[in-house]
């Protein structure tokens, strides 16, 4: 496993691509609404990177075609945006992207609620999802391991008795969009890569309501739950210090 130790100037590099990657994250969700499509968040996401001088991470990677994923309710990740897509009041949507500036890139997700009238079970799988990657974030410094990682995860999503993914994990991140190595969002404390300054992750909890088995559609890049329950997703792009994690987007 090459693991990529980024210097303190092209971790400065990577803190723009991450400034981005949230500007239009922000922009995208101010958007969410019922009766947006998922196409229109496509657009506009589309016009923000080219307004913001970024070239975007997702579009042809591995011939993916879109520059957002927007994964609906059930669906895991990987959901390409389609003018037939409409969000309806009550839905989830997982808005995932990524840029490249200068050579470096930026990778982050955020699952947004649809209208006011969330069941309170839905809400509470947002609240988990994102309190899981916080607490992940929380251990990420130098000496700590993947495993003190993985487990901060499936500990706050475990204990709500909601249940991680493990099909789809974490990545390092640099001049490519996956890097070596692979961050699960499940492990055992002490286990594992050691972290080390300089190392940058993607760290991206996805949390089902259900069973944590997923299965992919036709289209190829589709991921739904196996069981049809709602799944979220959040991530963000977290440089290792010295004194603790560093989060660029």
């Amino acid at each position: 496993m090459a693991i990529m130790i980024k210097t303190p100037q092209e971790i400065e590099k990577m803190r723009r691509s991450g400034q981005v990657v949230r500007e239009v994250l922000e922009h995208v969700r101010s958007l969410v609404k019922p009766g947006t499509t998922t196409q229109d968040l496509e657009n506009a996401a589309a016009e923000k990177m080219r307004e913001l001088g970024a070239r975007p991470a997702f579009k042809g990677y591995r011939g993916y075609p879109c520059v957002l994923c927007t994964s609906i309710n059930s669906e895991v990740v990987h959901g390409i945006p389609s003018a037939n897509r409409v969000l309806r009041e009550g839905d989830i949507v997982s808005i995932d992207t990524g840029v490249v500036i200068d050579g470096y890139y930026g990778d982050s997700a955020t699952t947004i609620a649809v209208g006011e009238k969330i069941a309170p079970r839905t809400k509470k799988l947002l609240e988990v999802t994102q309190a899981s990657l916080e607490r992940a974030i929380g251990e990420v410094k130098a000496g700590a391991t993947l495993g003190d990682v993985g487990a901060a995860v499936q500990e706050v999503v475990e204990a709500e008795g909601f249940s991680v993914v493990r099909e789809f994990v974490g990545h390092g991140i640099g001049t490519r969009l996956h890097e070596d190595p692979q961050v699960p969002n499940y492990g055992r404390r002490g286990q594992g890569q050691k972290l080390r300054e300089g190392m940058v992750l993607a760290i991206e909890p996805m949390v089902n309501v259900g069973r944590p088995g997923v299965q992919v559609l036709e289209d190829g890049w589709t991921a739904v739950t196996e069981d049809g329950s709602l799944s979220a997703h959040f991530e963000h792009t977290v440089a290792v210090t010295a004194e603790g994690a560093l989060v660029l987007t």
